[in-house]
């Protein structure tokens, strides 16, 4: 049996007789458990292009819903090749409208913005936690008095 620290920043420190070994596992037992239980966040990326049609761009922003509503980050990612870099605002147009189309799954976490010859934003999923306000409810009906004699 040993005498165990248990919690040092109490005032006065907490100290217990144990087992030292057990008291190292179980700590140990006790954060696996807690790393199990994270949600470890990826960014998957959806690429389009400036010449993107209309189905494979609705397949495409599918993916990207699917993506947030998984809990995952989507990086939308649009690259230019050659002469398309004199018209920017085309690529600036498909990366708003997918902002605007994906709407609440998800929420701009960066603007689109250039790196060198490709256009990309990240997204968010957005915060299922924040709560939702409740319709009003109806007044109630009024009681009925008694009869006055």
């Amino acid at each position: 049996m040993d005498l165990v620290e248990v919690s040092p920043t109490a005032v006065p420190p907490v100290c217990r007789i144990q087992d030292y070994g057990r008291y190292l596992y179980e700590k140990e037992k006790s954060e696996r458990a807690a790393r199990k239980k994270q949600k470890v966040i990826t960014i998957k990326e959806v690429k389009f292009s400036v010449t993107v049609d209309e189905h494979d761009y609705q397949t495409k922003k599918n993916q990207a819903v699917r993506f947030l509503t998984e809990g995952d980050k989507v990086k939308a990612s649009l690259r230019f090749r050659g002469r398309q870099m004199a018209h920017r605002e085309l690529g600036y147009n498909i990366i708003n409208r997918l902002i605007m189309d994906i709407g609440e799954a998800g929420v701009v976490e960066f603007m689109p913005r250039m790196e060198g010859t490709i256009l990309h934003a990240i997204l968010a999923p957005s915060k299922k936690d924040a709560p939702k306000p409740r319709p009003p409810q109806p007044p109630a009906p009024p009681r009925p008095s008694a009869p006055q004699a």
